[in-house]
């Protein structure tokens, strides 16, 4: 979507905010691992690769955002691996009571693996509290919405974001 300001292009998207409300989160029937940092190479790859697209298609630069470790050195002691070996399948990051970043390796998409790092992230969370489980994800990717609402989630509010 694109609005015409004077002469300029102002390109927006649509964020929406969800908030899970399902009762008490599935079991999951995987083991997740901290983040360390011999994996970094394989998670910036599996990254970029899954929102490349989204980031392209929403001409959101750099469109492989991540390059470097130091970007997530703040973030990493909340991020958890889903391996298998030594190989990174997928990521999720929980930051207090939101879920952010579920990531799939595409060798990996549509055995659901997705869903099971939400049912992990929703299960972690709820260990240490009680307090609304949210995330935030671009209208775009309609794959992780559809995901998120057949699991427990509904959208609390849309934000657009305009650059």
């Amino acid at each position: 979507m694109c609005a015409r300001i004077s002469n300029v292009i102002m390109k927006s998207f649509i964020v929406y905010e969800m908030e899970y409300t399902g009762a008490v989160p599935e079991k999951t029937r995987i083991e997740m691992i901290p983040f360390h940092d011999r994996y970094y190479s394989q998670y910036e790859r599996i990254y970029n690769e899954c929102f490349f697209d989204m980031r392209k298609a929403l001409d959101i630069e750099p469109y492989s955002f991540l390059s470097d470790i130091r970007q997530i050195k703040d973030k990493k002691e909340n991020i958890f691996l889903l391996m298998d070996g030594e190989t990174v399948i997928g990521s999720v990051g929980c930051y207090g009571t939101e879920i952010d970043d579920l990531i799939v390796a595409k060798k990996y998409r549509g055995r659901g693996f997705g869903k099971q790092l939400l049912l992990w992230a929703t299960e972690h969370i709820r260990e240490y509290t009680g307090e609304p489980i949210t995330l935030r994800v671009a209208e775009w990717n309609q794959r992780a919405v559809k995901l998120y609402t057949q699991n427990g989630f509904v959208i609390k509010s849309k934000e657009e974001i305009k650059r």
